[in-house]
């Protein structure tokens, strides 16, 4: 931590949270309860009227919250959105003093998160990328895993916050590491999901009890997070999502835009990526990640109950 900057407390420290969609308005949530005075901002406003009604203020745009707060977090969907909320015009460094930190918790590009560190550090601002993975029960749980690029020094004094969100924090390098993190998470969930599914739909045609078969296959070298948590949802008939597929497909397309900038080749990457626009096509794009089960069945025409 640098000497001259102070310790991170409820009393002396004003959080501002931009984003309060499935994951964002449970991790603000956690800040709230810790004591920090917070203030709101949200495309839609009723979206974030739980958090109103706990105390938080609203304002409305990214500047105003940026001018209100010592620390901003966004988590918003797109890289366009990212960006319009931070350097646009209304955008938070428009609104942050000098010495103010930005924490961008999106899913984004690695180079716009460069770009968003230049444009701060110019400010004497301080940027850090820190997109999380665990979906909507990590946010609910504080159990978040996040990964974080940007100053070193700046991470170290950010963890007292990052703390009251996950579970596991790991600085990870300079501005875009992060991202370039979470690329290589969504490339592990993208065709692990792909085996969880076809997985099920195989157990469902041999006639296999599938809560008896995961029992088996959980707690063996099969095991994984997407088995144990996506799994139990789709015996359910539960399609909601902890992760929008329509992020998910924004994700995949980041990752395979850095391979190719690295020549390298991710065919089941890619693979993954034509099944879940096949997903969204069918009109699941709002739906969790787990409905690419849904989009299987129909290929192999497999009378998979959707609820």
């Amino acid at each position: 931590m640098n000497p001259t900057q102070t310790e991170i407390t409820p009393e002396n420290t004003r959080i501002g949270w931009i984003g309060t969609g499935v994951m964002g308005a449970s991790m603000c949530r956690h800040l709230m309860h810790a004591g920090y005075q917070t203030t709101l901002f949200n495309r839609t406003k009723a979206k974030a009227q739980p958090l109103i009604d706990l105390g938080a203020g609203w304002v409305d745009n990214p500047a105003q919250v940026a001018a209100a707060s010592d620390i901003v977090f966004t988590i918003v969907g797109f890289p366009n959105d990212v960006k319009q909320t931070l350097l646009g015009d209304d955008g938070v460094l428009s609104g942050l003093a000098a010495g103010g930190t930005i924490v961008d918790m999106t899913t984004s590009q690695p180079a716009l998160a460069q770009e968003i560190a230049a444009a701060a550090a110019a400010k004497n601002c301080s940027a850090l990328d820190a997109p999380v993975s665990g979906g909507d029960v990590g946010a609910r749980g504080a159990a978040l895993s996040i990964m974080v690029g940007g100053p070193k020094d700046e991470f170290h004094r950010l963890l007292p916050l990052f703390s009251l969100m996950g579970r596991t924090i790991q600085y990870q390098g300079l501005a875009g590491s992060g991202q370039h993190t979470k690329m290589v998470n969504q490339i592990l969930i993208a065709t692990g999901m792909i085996g969880v599914c076809e997985a099920l739909l195989y157990g469902f045609k041999a006639g296999l009890n599938l809560e008896s078969v995961l029992k088996s296959v959980s707690a063996g070298a099969a095991g994984s997070w997407s088995l144990s948590n996506m799994a139990p949802r789709l015996l359910k008939g539960d399609y909601q999502p902890g992760f929008f597929i329509e992020h998910f497909i924004k994700d995949m397309g980041i990752a395979l835009e850095e391979a190719k900038r690295m020549n390298l080749s991710l065919p089941g990457l890619s693979l993954a990526e034509q099944l879940y626009l096949a997903t969204a096509a069918q009109g699941h794009s709002k739906s969790g990640t787990q409905a690419l089960l849904l989009a299987l069945a129909k290929l192999s025409n497999v009378d998979w109950k959707e609820n």
